[in-house]
């Protein structure tokens, strides 16, 4: 079984986002079950800079019109894996900005010929260069920059093309790629392709459409999420499409990269701990303490955030309940950067009040210090279609308080009567400011009594979500699919 696996970004070269951490963690993980998996995604300066063994690969001329193509073959500085970078100095040679957007902030006006070009690349390499070439049997995509593979192989000539299958993984629908159809000429799409049975989205074009309808088995990053996008709520105008293709949606969990994310081995925190000792972690949070601070006060429950600081992920319900976590008798940190108005409010708040702490700025190794150092972890989102930091966060036992939606849902026991001894977070319904702090109070009053706190701390920290199952469940659905590990 040989897949190439297709991102706009991948941990630890460049990272955005959720995205590139299942990029660089799911294939190795495919690789350990014997499948044949190369990775492949733009060739961003900053990570031609990061990778080793690098060589000049296959050659594909100028397909659009704008610049030579061609790959740079690597391998990833982590693992060893395959890598394959698509060259063009007219699209991707860029330094400053990000993958998706410039130094301003705004987005790169040639979006759509730099992912249509990864895609047409990616649908490419199906076609072997040379006779005993290496192909893909799959070409598992993601997200809306690289929703045109699945078109690309409907509708572009497929001569001398393997029976090649894609799979398609939705990480956020919000995000879905919509441009104006006078580029179709540029990207080498058929005039009969902007149509609603195509890749026509209310007068647009849009590239998750595209892989959604064409794609041979169409996945999303929790079993939750799966069902939310089909509904108005959260289907953002596709969930009538996905309803349609219902038999062909699956929800699969991501995982977490178990040797990054491990407070036995961590080398960000103040001091590994595990269950055998998880009375150590108490010098974590002394330490975050004293690294944000805070008055040191082991006695103080001390709720921590990190992520974008926007509403989609609840912030404005946080912020609603800053002087109640207070009140509570306590603390909370924040890491994060987004929206600018809650930028400036936590500031304030942290300006004004010893025990509220913020850092306005992103840092990875901080975030593993306020994941180990804290005691609960606030996860209010809005919709959260997979989630990475409440599993971070149940790995090093800081329990989760998180809404119930998405892969929030999937993940967190709720700490609750009918959960008995089990649970391991605690979960709450409607996204209210008075939800969120009801389970806040929740947590406050389970945190006074120690022994109760220590048994949903192991709980939390015994649960599996390693990319074993993950890479499993992938396997599984690539065999429906009529492709074999041993092919």
């Amino acid at each position: 079984m040989s897949i190439l696996f297709v991102s706009s970004e991948a941990y630890p070269l460049v990272k955005t986002g959720g995205l590139a951490d299942v990029a660089g963690a799911l294939p190795p993980a495919l690789l350990k079950h014997g499948a044949d998996v190369r990775l492949l995604m733009p060739a961003y300066p900053e990570a031609l800079d990061k990778v080793l063994n690098r060589r000049e690969g296959r050659h594909f001329g100028d397909p659009f019109g704008i610049g030579e193509v061609s790959l740079i073959d690597a391998q990833m500085p982590d693992s060893g894996m395959p890598v394959s970078f698509v060259s063009c100095n007219t699209l991707f040679n860029r330094r400053g900005g990000g993958p998706y957007q410039q130094a301003s902030g705004e987005e790169w006006p040639d979006n759509h010929a730099r992912f249509a070009l990864l895609s047409y690349v990616a649908a490419q390499m199906g076609i072997p260069e040379e006779e005993g070439a290496w192909a893909p049997d799959i070409l598992h995509v993601n997200d809306w920059q690289c929703g045109l593979v699945p078109a690309y192989l409907h509708y572009c000539d497929a001569k001398g093309l393997k029976s090649v299958k894609s799979v398609y993984t939705i990480h956020n629908l919000r995000y879905q790629g919509l441009f104006d159809p006078a580029i179709m000429p540029i990207i080498r799409l058929p005039a009969n392709a902007m149509q609603v049975e195509g890749v026509e989205f209310h007068g647009a074009l849009s590239y998750m459409k595209a892989g959604i309808n064409f794609a041979d088995a169409i996945t999303t990053v929790s079993r939750t999420y799966a069902k939310e996008i089909q509904t108005e709520e959260f289907g953002y105008g596709l969930e009538g499409l996905l309803r349609l293709r219902a038999n062909d949606l699956h929800g699969i969990v991501n995982g977490i990269d178990y040797d990054i994310w491990n407070p036995t081995t961590d080398r960000h925190i103040a001091q590994h701990y595990s269950i055998e000792n998880i009375e150590a972690k108490q010098r974590n949070k002394m330490a975050l303490q004293q690294e944000m601070g805070l008055p040191r006060d082991p006695d103080a429950p001390l709720f921590s955030f990190v992520g974008r600081l926007t509403e989609q992920k609840g912030v404005d319900l946080i912020t609603d309940n800053l002087q109640q976590i207070v009140d509570l008798g306590g603390q909370l940190v924040l890491l994060g950067t987004g929206e600018p108005q809650y930028e400036e409010l936590l500031r304030q708040a942290a300006d004004h009040n010893d025990r509220i702490s913020a850092r306005i700025a992103y840092s990875e190794e901080l975030a593993h210090r306020l994941i180990a150092g804290s005691d609960a972890f606030l996860m209010p989102s809005r919709f959260e279609p997979c989630g990475l930091t409440q599993m971070y966060a149940l790995r090093y036992g800081t329990l989760p308080i998180v809404r119930k939606t998405g892969g929030l849902a999937d993940t967190v026991t709720d700490i609750n009567a009918t959960a008995g001894p089990d649970g391991d977070g605690f979960a709450f319904n409607e996204a209210t400011s008075g939800a969120l702090l009801e389970a806040i109070r929740r947590a406050a009053e389970v945190y006074r009594e120690p022994s109760q706190w220590r048994r949903f701390q192991a709980n939390a920290m015994r649960k599996d979500f390693s990319w074993e199952h993950s890479a499993q469940d992938y396997l599984r659905l690539y065999e429906e699919l009529g492709v074999s590990i041993t092919s």
